[in-house]
């Protein structure tokens, strides 16, 4: 490894600081869509609703620091479960790493703007409806692929 470098090239996910860690979100917003799982199947099913504490114009958390304390049931991703995800987004920077992957040219990081995500297409960017406004009930009215697979990226 170059010691010049960006970080992610240096360093195992297990050896960075909790701010490079987190520098490693794309912004994209995709982890945050409610997904349900087919009791036939087991096949995870990505919806576009979005956790009520998305915002969908940064595809940021509202509450990111305490988002344990607003959505207990929010997943916290670290590099030793990274790999148990499966349904993370073949475009994610957390699964491209682990996986030894590049990131790609549009990751914030690589392009230097954090818009570049959006403006590939690959963020959720005003494509999702928030969880308040649907009736749990109803989130398998919401079903979708256009989220999960790169090449239909919305």
């Amino acid at each position: 490894m170059t010691p010049g470098a960006p970080f992610w090239k240096r360093k195992k996910l297990q050896d960075m600081t909790t701010a490079e860690w987190d520098s490693l979100c794309d912004g994209c917003g995709r982890c945050c869509l409610i997904k349900i799982e087919d009791e036939e199947t087991g096949a995870i099913l990505v919806t576009c609703v979005a956790c009520r504490y998305l915002d969908s114009d940064t595809c940021r958390c509202r509450h990111y620091e305490k988002r344990r304390d607003y959505a207990p049931q929010c997943l916290v991703l670290t590099p030793d479960t990274v790999h148990d995800y499966s349904w993370l987004p073949e475009t994610c920077a957390y699964r491209l790493l682990s996986e030894g992957k590049e990131l790609p040219w549009w990751h914030h990081l690589v392009s230097g703007d954090p818009q570049s995500v959006h403006d590939a297409g690959i963020s959720v960017r005003h494509k999702i409806i928030s969880e308040r406004y649907v009736h749990p009930g109803d989130f398998d009215a919401y079903i979708t692929d256009v989220f999960g697979d790169p090449s239909h990226a919305p």
